[in-house]
């Protein structure tokens, strides 16, 4: 029962803080895999001071994260060998010492409620490495799609590097491909999970970076987050059934919302003017519609 922890590499900055939690783990029993995206900064400096690990690098000579995230993401996990489980790692996040022996405690329990999904608690760092967050920690067993409903109301936060998934079935289903990836760590949670039980692991917590340099932290990505909450909001209208109904009225209040930021989007409107007219609204499809007209 085997572990892959995959990174996707591209930047040096914090990429031996990255191997270093690694290299700290109270239980060793996992592997690494390091794709370079044809970087301009070479790990092999960094590499060299962590060669007790499990680590195996390729570099890429084409870069694919310019243009995609995920494919970057997938051509990683293409490293990878035997391994049951597999956590996709951003190069600058950090692991808490014990992050893979709670897995290896969990394991009966995951394996005994089919989760395929399993999820750490996180903190948010910055570009310091100081801690700018509270803990965020979540229901032990939890369906996701009431964890999206959550993520919309309540104070909670995701990110692809809290995660470990089942590799079989994520190699099955791949990524869906947004722009900048934002929302696919998301939909990948949903996907994996069929919309059921994701497992949370509390005790041990998952640091991610939010900088500048990210692609969560930084202003530099406006027009393809805008882009990609427009697919993600197809995504959701096309899954809509999978949510109860207090779950829907969530997701489709928060589809609207990014409709209404997403002025440039005229298609993404009209959907959700559709949307609420195939429910019969006409009160809250004339709203939408003011409100677009206002905006």
């Amino acid at each position: 029962m085997k572990l892959a922890i995959v990174i996707p590499y591209y930047k040096l900055a914090y990429f031996e803080e990255t191997l270093q939690s690694l290299s700290n783990q109270t239980n060793a029993d996992f592997n690494i895999y390091v794709g370079d995206d044809a970087s301009p900064e070479s790990p092999s400096t960094v590499l060299s001071k962590f060669d007790k690990l499990n680590l195996k690098y390729k570099r890429f000579e084409q870069n694919l994260g310019a243009t995609s995230l995920t494919k970057q993401w997938e051509r990683c996990l293409q490293m990878t060998e035997n391994e049951d489980w597999v956590m996709i790692l951003g190069d600058d996040d950090v692991l808490g010492e014990n992050v893979v022996k709670a897995f290896y405690d969990s394991i009966e329990t995951i394996n005994k409620n089919s989760c395929n999904v399993v999820r750490f608690a996180t903190q948010k760092i910055d570009n310091d490495s100081r801690i700018i967050s509270d803990i965020y920690s979540h229901p032990e067993i939890e369906k996701s799609a009431s964890f999206l409903t959550r993520l919309y109301t309540e104070w909670s936060r995701s990110s692809l590097s809290e995660y470990i998934f089942n590799k079989k079935l994520l190699q099955q289903k791949g990524i869906i491909d947004f722009p900048v990836a934002w929302h696919s760590d998301i939909a990948l949670v949903l996907e994996l999970s069929d919309f059921r039980e994701v497992f949370s692991i509390n005790d041990a917590i998952v640091q991610v970076r939010v900088s500048q340099n990210s692609i969560s932290g930084s202003s530099s990505f406006i027009k393809q987050k805008a882009k990609a909450d427009a697919a993600f909001a197809d995504y959701l209208i096309k899954n809509l059934d999978k949510f109860s109904k207090e779950e829907r009225e969530v997701v489709v209040d928060r589809i609207e919302r990014m409709a209404l930021n997403n002025r440039k989007q005229f298609k993404f409107g009209v959907k959700v003017m559709l949307l609420h007219l195939g429910k019969l609204d006409f009160s809250r499809t004339f709203s939408f519609i003011y409100k677009s007209l206002k905006k």
